[in-house]
């Protein structure tokens, strides 16, 4: 249940950042959803593989790099969603960063980590 209440205010945050952002759009909730879904599992499944394939120059720029995967990965998202559209690098990493932002917050308040 708490999952599916971050998914929704995850999406919530993507059509927000949408409006917010003029190098971002997104044409209704589900595109929106959709968005988070893909962002989701796009986190879950390709980006653990990015860091390691990228170690040495996430390192080097002393991670600064996983901010430009984050960027990618959002650029993968809204060419594979359509309704979901980022005008270039600049725009997807600003998004990216306001995405992991409010993410952070919402767990925060939902407790999503578990307590021990």
């Amino acid at each position: 249940m708490r999952f599916l209440i971050k998914l929704l205010l995850t999406a919530l945050v993507v059509l927000g950042a949408g409006y917010l952002l003029p190098g971002v759009s997104v044409d209704d909730y589900v595109a929106a959803l959709f968005a988070g879904i893909v962002i989701a599992l796009l986190n879950a499944i390709l980006k653990p593989i990015l860091v390691v394939l990228t170690i040495p120059l996430t390192i080097l720029t002393l991670g600064l790099f996983l901010l430009v995967i984050n960027a990618a990965l959002i650029l993968l998202a809204a060419y594979l969603i359509d309704g979901f559209y980022v005008d270039g690098f600049w725009w997807a990493l600003l998004f990216s960063i306001i995405l992991s932002l409010a993410v952070s917050l919402i767990e925060s308040l939902t407790g999503s980590k578990s307590k021990k």
